[in-house]
């Protein structure tokens, strides 16, 4: 889908905090309320807007232990990439997997309260999904920098 400038403009005021109403968009896009609405209606149908959500504060639920596991299988077959992925998906620890070029089959972003609760969940879960042949983990020592928006570069935009 092309998008032009207000689209962008939108998306990115979005981005930065999505429970802007549509009166406070429409007077930083110089549009009307309605336009603004409009607009995100479009941009949600259309699937560029998949859905708003409320970001946490890790460390303020005591969940600030992150760590980064590198999965490799046993096999490549389809039954077992397809069982591996079903399961870990149900993991609530897992907050992000990703299917991955090199040494390693997978990356998984996992949060957990502390190094206690990782071990527990690498015992107790994640190892128990079979096909597994091996992990790696690594662990966060300080945020550089996390941000979910994505940049909407020029090339993108409809003249």
């Amino acid at each position: 889908m092309a998008l032009d400038r207000i689209d962008k403009s939108l998306l990115e005021n979005l981005q930065e905090d999505s429970k802007q109403t549509n009166k406070q968009l429409s007077l930083k896009l110089n549009l009307s309320v309605t336009a603004v609405y409009e607009r995100i209606k479009k941009l949600e149908r259309t699937g560029v807007i998949k859905k708003s959500v409320c970001l946490l504060d890790k460390n303020k639920i005591n969940q600030g232990f992150v760590a980064f596991c590198n999965i490799k299988l046993v096999q490549h077959s389809k039954d077992y990439v397809i069982k591996f992925e079903k399961e870990v998906t149900q993991l609530k620890e897992v907050l992000e997997c990703y299917h991955i070029s090199g040494d390693f089959d997978y990356l998984l972003k996992v949060l957990v309260k502390d190094m206690e609760a990782f071990r527990e969940f690498m015992v107790k879960k994640l190892t128990s999904i079979d096909h597994i042949g091996s992990t790696h983990s690594t662990f966060m020592i300080s945020e550089v920098k996390h941000t979910t928006a994505i940049s909407l570069d020029d090339e993108i935009i409809k003249q």
